[in-house]
């Protein structure tokens, strides 16, 4: 009856611009933008998807079911629905490594976001190895000296510059030559 498509021949016959409602939950976020953002009475939709693409999930299909999301698109999922919300500030937010399998671009789109929900008078704590995130914290906690039971003492702390310069850090190590290039 509905061919796999999940819906009845009736509800696929009704379209808009040209689309019935499979197809619109088969775009991805980005062509959804497009595609909503060519119609002056669809704006609205466009801007409210926009969100997602500056999170870093331009890539997922409007359809896509919930349960097949990784934990770092969910929380990005949920990082943009504060973001799309009226501001309200005084907000403590917990991400635990958002930035697991994104292109290095996405993680930059993902920066901004972090610094607008501070800039909103918000506390972003984020638990991440990703050098390109831990370079831009204002405060670090850095957590070895190794993986594992290894692990799990306070090896530094302050800012990135200060963990740099800490010989018991290896994440500080790694981190000197990112806060070089930041400096150039």
């Amino acid at each position: 009856v509905c061919r796999g498509k999940r819906y009845k021949k009736e509800v696929l016959e009704v379209q808009y611009r040209g689309k019935n409602i499979d197809d619109v939950l088969g775009m991805t976020v980005t062509e959804a933008i497009q595609f909503f953002r060519s119609s002056a009475g669809s704006v609205k939709v466009a801007n409210k998807l926009k969100v997602l693409d500056d999170v870093g999930l331009g890539y997922i299909r409007l359809g896509q079911p919930a349960t097949s999301l990784s934990g770092g698109e969910a929380q990005r999922i949920k990082l943009a629905a504060h973001l799309s919300a009226p501001e309200s500030g005084h907000t403590l937010f917990v991400f635990d490594e958002p930035t697991t399998g994104l292109h290095f671009d996405d993680i930059a789109k993902l920066i901004s976001c972090f610094h607008a929900l501070i800039e909103a008078g918000n506390s972003v704590v984020i638990i991440e190895h990703n050098l390109d995130v831990v370079k831009c914290a204002d405060h670090v906690i850095d957590l070895g000296p190794d993986a594992g039971d290894e692990g799990g003492s306070v090896v530094g702390v302050g800012t990135p510059e200060q963990l740099a310069a800490n010989p018991a850090s290896h994440t500080g190590r790694f981190l000197r030559p990112y806060l070089q290039l930041r400096k150039r």
